[in-house]
């Protein structure tokens, strides 16, 4: 089994890339290859058994990108690569290179060689959504998506959509919910603040919180992520429907709720920590993305998701000790 992901220098592909080489299989085949890229290259993990690892830089946007990539064949590609929602939003032209552009070569690179039966997973995201919404969505919620990142998403899904209805991939696109608690410092997304709220203070540190206590997330652990990822190479293509893309199944929560979180496991102190400082522009995208939804789809195939919000918090704790 030869695997690619994309993206694979970020935090999310690097927790993927471990949890690839620990099941050591995949799809019910031995895992004999990975190939690991990134704009940078990525960290060249340990191999786990007989398993060849190739680490590479290159920019996905470059004409011929894909060829080496493709060349080797991979039956399974996490396509992670990604411009984040504040910087496609600050810049459209990088945006569509990255997050549509890139996607469409993947795809027709893999028409050409006629790779039908390889499994083209893809992150995309409850941006997709926007506008009047109701208060609950579901898997055939109307996208409408209000910033670029999520509009290059909504793209993207579509694409995959029709090259897997003509059998020219076998695609799957799964709507990741905000991802809590990232690890390191905070980056682009308008999402950032999300974990740097809970993040920082268990780490002795203040953070500053741009969007009001009020406003409610939809989320899901790290490590829920991962999982959902891997099992979604073992669904089975005929079980998806005529539609490919879905929510995968988080919880809903306030920041409010969330700071309740970090008091009881921090103390009053962490939380004490956390600052409001307004910031429009990060509200009004953050603010565009729908909080409550209904994941019967992603339910049905076996996609499981986080018990609360505390369990998220304790295995943020647990995977960094210095957290208090």
């Amino acid at each position: 089994m030869h695997i690619l992901i994309t993206g694979a220098a970020g935090f999310l592909g690097q927790r993927l890339t471990q949890a690839l080489l620990a099941a050591g299989q995949c799809r019910g085949e031995p895992l004999t290859r990975l190939t690991l890229v990134d704009q940078s290259t990525p960290p060249h993990p340990t191999a786990q058994g007989a398993v060849a690892i190739t680490t590479t830089a290159r920019d996905l946007t470059e004409d011929g990108a894909w060829d080496a990539l493709l060349e080797g064949r991979p039956q399974v590609i996490y396509h992670l690569a990604a411009v984040v929602s504040s910087a496609a939003e600050a810049d459209l032209a990088l945006g569509q290179a990255v997050n549509f552009d890139a996607t469409r070569r993947l795809l027709e690179g893999c028409h050409q060689r006629g790779m039908s039966d390889t499994r083209v997973i893809m992150a995309s995201s409850v941006a997709v959504y926007g506008g009047e919404l109701p208060d609950v969505l579901d898997d055939m919620t109307a996208l409408r998506p209000q910033s670029s990142y999520g509009s290059q998403k909504a793209m993207c899904e579509l694409l995959i959509q029709d090259y897997s209805r003509r059998g020219l991939v076998d695609g799957l696109v799964l709507r990741l919910p905000t991802i809590v608690i990232r690890p390191g410092r905070p980056n682009a997304a308008a999402s950032s603040f999300a974990s740097s709220i809970l993040r920082e203070p268990l780490n002795g540190e203040d953070a500053v919180c741009p969007v009001s206590p009020e406003l409610e997330l939809f989320v899901m652990s790290p490590g829920k992520v991962v999982e959902a990822l891997v099992h979604g190479a073992e669904v089975a293509a005929d079980s998806l429907g005529d539609f490919r893309a879905f929510m995968l199944p988080g919880i809903t929560v306030s920041v409010a709720e969330m700071l309740d979180a970090l008091e009881r496991k921090g103390g009053a102190e962490a939380r004490a920590r956390v600052s409001f400082r307004p910031d429009e522009r990060v509200n009004a995208i953050v603010s565009s993305w729908p909080g409550r939804f209904r994941t019967a789809k992603a339910d049905a195939l076996g996609f499981v998701g986080d018990s609360d919000f505390d369990a998220i918090v304790d295995a943020f704790m647990a995977e960094h000790p210095r957290a208090r």
